[in-house]
């Protein structure tokens, strides 16, 4: 069959947002659901304590956004909830009151819009929360509620507090935070149908959606796909798998996911044994053991060829998220590592996303540290910030990194040399992440249609003569041929 993605993903640069800890509006505000007591923002987070970002003070920041080379924004859910994270929704309508509001959100879309800048929302489809109103019914009305069906409700009285009582509805992960909808109910199935429809209407670029394989109804998510794109063919609809995601990535369910099996291996070549066994022994992306570059071709050949090439390109990749610990406190806060996993992102197939922070060398260890505030300009990594900006710029200008082909011409020991090739214009990434021995190569072993290539990028040293390439340890270089 044909596949169809958003063409404009394969261009964008993606910046991901906790709005709690990004920024505070510096507007004077009149609000008093937002005239509340919060966390200092310069603490380290806690998991239930509120910093009082808002999405005005996220419209506040597009023009540093636009600055560093961003073109789009997911942001993780924005709506009603009793949580930080917003994971636990109370009203798929409203946005959080503590954010904003609706008034912020629209300000805010009309904004980023004006900049060219997508914005994409998190839809957490699978449960709500003891706070939603139709749940809610049930635990004030009991077996008279009329959307007992909404739910898997399974004894009385409903246990959804007291953890001395085993909870007796389904709920995500035995979370009794989190009543889980039952989606082969018609009503359910329609209700969350609409959700998606009526954002999209409102204006967003499309929906990151939360732990989409726990929905087990047959056709949900196909039906998902026809509505939403029925009144926006370009929204794009990404999904929370981590591992092997063929079965939702078959052109008729989601244009991409969240591309960990990218994450893992990338880290594992870059950093090496200096990955932090216990930040990422946990959750199941595995940036370890350590890999050589045969090694790591060997990984990114298998995903290359697990998914149609249309999917590859709308891919969302990624080296840090809110459900992980952050790219810098993973590689044990070394530079190289960092850098050398920001340049692999940045060349690889499908969206490059960045976790807020993570360009100024923000370090977090795993939730809730992952999901700190984002720091003043003062304590800001500024080299860190200049290679992403300088990363981000050649993304930008080469054409050939967002939709050129890849191919390896070189993988031995910890030498790793591929190219991305578009209409006679090829961009040539090499890298060098051991510690030990200077690598050089002959450009004619590489291929002799490089020899006049100019370097663009280097870092550490690398250099690129007419007949050789050197790879210092630690080191990386970016060139362009025709």
């Amino acid at each position: 069959m044909a596949f169809q993605t958003p063409d404009w993903v394969k261009h964008a640069v993606f910046y991901q947002i906790f709005p709690d800890r990004f920024a505070r509006t510096q507007r004077h505000l009149d609000h008093p659901a937002m005239a509340v007591t919060l966390e200092p923002w310069e603490t380290l987070p806690t998991p239930f304590g509120y910093k009082g970002g808002d999405l005005w003070g996220v419209a506040e920041q597009l023009d540093y956004l636009a600055d560093l080379g961003v073109t789009a924004i997911y942001m993780t859910p924005i709506f009603q909830s009793a949580s930080n994270h917003r994971y636990h929704t109370h009203d798929y309508y409203q946005v959080d009151p503590l954010l904003g509001g609706n008034p912020a959100f629209f300000d805010l879309l009309e904004a980023a819009h004006a900049k060219d800048m997508k914005v994409v929302l998190d839809g957490v489809f699978n449960h709500c929360s003891r706070g939603f109103f139709f749940f809610n019914d049930i635990l004030e009305n009991g077996p008279n509620s009329p959307w007992l069906e909404w739910f898997a409700v399974e004894g009385w009285p409903l246990s959804a507090y007291d953890g001395a009582l085993p909870a007796n509805y389904t709920s995500w992960v035995d979370n009794r935070a989190l009543p889980q909808f039952k989606h082969d109910h018609p009503a359910v199935r329609e209700y969350l149908m609409r959700v998606g429809e009526y954002w999209v209407r409102q204006g967003i670029d499309g929906w990151r959606l939360d732990v989409p394989f726990e929905v087990k109804t047959e056709g949900f998510w196909q039906e998902f796909r026809d509505r939403i794109k029925a009144i926006n063919p370009d929204a794009y609809i990404v999904g929370e798998v981590w591992l092997d995601a063929r079965q939702w990535l078959d052109g008729t369910q989601f244009d991409g996911v969240m591309n960990y099996l990218f994450t893992g291996p990338t880290i594992a070549f870059a950093a090496g044994d200096r990955v932090r066994m216990d930040l990422v022994e946990d959750p199941h992306y595995y940036p370890y053991p350590a890999l050589d570059a045969a090694g790591y071709a060997d990984k990114i050949q298998h995903l290359l060829e697990l998914y149609p090439w249309e999917i590859q390109l709308t891919q969302l990749n990624l080296l840090s998220s809110h459900d992980v610990a952050r790219i810098y406190s993973v590689v044990g806060e070394d530079d190289a590592s960092m850098v050398l996993s920001t340049l692999l992102l940045f060349t690889f197939p499908g969206a490059p996303s960045i976790y807020y922070g993570d360009e100024v060398g923000l370090p977090g260890e795993l939730d809730p540290d992952c999901r700190r505030t984002f720091p003043p300009e003062k304590e800001w990594h500024q080299d860190m910030l200049k290679i992403h900006r300088e990363l981000i710029a050649l993304r930008h200008r080469y054409p050939a990194l967002h939709t050129g082909t890849y191919e390896v011409l070189h993988a031995e020991g910890m030498g790793y040399v591929f190219s991305r090739s578009l209409e006679g214009d090829r961009v040539i990434v090499a890298l060098n992440p051991g510690s030990d021995d200077t690598i050089t190569l002959s450009t004619d072993a590489l291929t002799p249609a490089v020899k006049s290539a100019e370097q663009v990028f280097a870092y550490h040293g690398a250099t690129w003569a007419s007949d050789s390439l050197t790879l210092p340890p630690r080191s990386a270089m970016v060139v362009t041929a025709e």
